[in-house]
């Protein structure tokens, strides 16, 4: 099956996409944290629970890195997630027992004045646990490109 793609034409303010689910699971966790993030509250159960997350947490990057696999698979752009600039806030942490998503709402399009077949994109996304919380907020800049006509 041929999954649709999305060109600059295609998009408009208040467009919202949602990802699939992504389960975590404790060794998912330490496995990430002991490469990239090596902290105790990351790696450990038991000296997790005497530090400020009060047990076994996803390192932060461990969050974004999941939020961009579930972007790219829920954002279709046709020439992929081109980052261009953004801002990341974890309101609460990320746990061995939550099944992530992400929401994504396109809040603004700055079109180009140089480059007439692009924009940037101005898009929310959160990513939020099985109780609709939010483990991440988002906020992206986004380069989209319109279809060719050539």
């Amino acid at each position: 099956m041929v999954k649709q793609v999305l060109y600059l034409d295609d998009l408009k303010v208040g467009d919202t996409f949602v990802s699939e689910k992504y389960s975590l699971s404790a060794d998912k966790i330490k496995n990430f944290a002991q490469e990239f993030d090596p902290q105790v509250f990351h790696c450990d159960e038991n000296l997790a629970e005497d530090t400020f997350f009060k047990g076994l947490a996803a390192s932060g990057w461990h969050t974004a890195a999941i939020t961009m696999k579930l972007l790219t698979e829920s954002l279709p752009f046709a020439h992929g997630i081109i980052g261009a600039g953004g801002e990341i806030n974890w309101p609460q942490p990320t746990r061995p027992t939550d099944n992530l998503y992400v929401r994504s709402t396109i809040k603004e399009i700055k079109y180009s004045k140089s480059k007439p077949n692009q924009a940037l994109l101005f898009v929310e996304t959160e990513t939020l646990n099985q109780h609709n919380e939010i483990c991440q907020k988002l906020d992206s800049k986004l380069l989209s490109f319109k279809k060719s006509t050539t």
